[in-house]
């Protein structure tokens, strides 16, 4: 198994981003996946989920109405848009298949003036 996510970096508030998630090794269309994030001095935490056939997704407090996850199981790959991004949304972002607890390297989102 293996995850690969790209498209962080140095945003200003107000502004968006999107992540991309590559799976491999294993059936990606099968499986629920997930986006996290870790923000410095902070626990790791469940930003949002999608299920394997991307009819049900689910979202932190603090990022509903402004984030969206969504997958395409034809190209393997898991998405997070994020728009209105917020200093408080500063973060290591990782992408993660739950069952069995697979993660990806993680990519930096860095949202400054």
């Amino acid at each position: 198994v293996r995850l690969v996510e790209s498209g962080g970096g140095l945003v200003q508030p107000g502004g968006s981003l999107r992540l991309s998630c590559a799976a491999s090794g294993f059936t990606f269309s099968g499986y629920a996946m997930s986006w996290h994030r870790q923000a410095p001095g902070k626990e790791r935490e469940l930003v949002a989920s999608i299920s394997f056939d991307g009819s049900g997704t689910n979202y932190a407090d603090s990022v509903k109405g402004r984030f969206t996850i969504s997958r395409d199981n034809a190209k393997n790959t898991v998405y997070l848009q994020m728009n209105g991004l917020k200093p408080e949304d500063t973060a290591v972002y990782y992408c993660s298949r739950p069952h069995r607890g697979y993660w990806g390297q993680g990519t930096q989102v860095t949202v400054s003036s």
